[in-house]
């Protein structure tokens, strides 16, 4: 007598099936991180209830932000011109990472292909496939979007511009080994114009707390450990960065 377990182990081998191996959908991701975009959109309501819709695209391979806008009104002419300035150069991903928004319009993966690019729609209800899309979402209001009461669509832009100039420059990331999704020398750090700070000593390390609060709310922390020194103050911390 054969069992259940066996027949089932045995029924697909045969001399006219092909054996093909399929990856699972994280090696995929893992393979093509360096050449893999991702893209998702989210509302944002202003001051007099207006909602705005902010369309972001993100890098796989270091999760930079590569291009962020906003509009009152998206369309799938919108999205596309978006496409369009986010890729100057040829300088486009293999494989584009989107879900089944129909803000994409129904020929979006045809026109896709035409420049290159292969769209890949996520499954349905299936967020934790564009888990990093999601996450910078979830970035964007934790850090940002919650702290600031947006006016219209030329405010809400202008503090985005901010916040991905400090997301990709000078926010560490654990994946990335707490480095920036933009590699630059630690010299750039040094000027960032400080507006708060606070020290905290200890008997065998000096710890330093610099907090640099943009123009929008948003807000930036800066930590350094440095040993003990004769004069050690904020002052000196601050001219040390500044």
């Amino acid at each position: 007598m054969v069992s259940h377990r066996s027949i089932r182990r045995y029924r697909w081998r045969g001399p006219g099936r092909a054996q093909t191996q399929t990856q699972t959908w994280r090696t995929f991701l893992r393979n093509h991180a360096h050449h893999l975009w991702a893209a998702d959109l989210l509302t944002i309501p202003t001051l007099t209830f207006q909602t705005l819709y902010v369309l972001v695209f993100i890098a796989h391979g270091r999760r930079e932000l590569v291009h962020v806008n906003v509009t009152a009104n998206p369309t799938a002419t919108w999205v596309w011109r978006q496409i369009i300035e986010a890729t100057p150069w040829s300088q486009k991903p293999r494989h584009l990472l989107r879900d089944r928004d129909a803000v994409y319009g129904r020929d979006f993966r045809k026109r896709a292909q035409r420049i290159g690019i292969d769209a890949i729609a996520t499954p349905i209800h299936a967020p934790k496939a564009n888990a990093i899309a999601e996450r910078v979402i979830g970035t964007l209001r934790r850090e940002c979007l919650d702290h600031v009461i947006v006016l219209d669509e030329q405010h809400l832009r202008s503090v985005l511009t901010e916040f991905v100039q400090y997301y990709n420059q000078e926010r560490p990331h654990r994946t990335l080994g707490l480095q920036t999704p933009q590699l630059k020398g630690a010299s750039d750090h040094r000027h960032c114009p400080i507006a708060t700070g606070v020290e905290r000593t200890t008997p065998h390390l000096r710890t330093s707390r610099l907090t640099r609060r943009c123009s929008h709310g948003c807000q930036a922390l800066l930590e350094e450990l440095t040993w003990p020194s004769a004069g050690s103050n904020v002052e000196v911390m601050a001219a040390r960065i500044g």
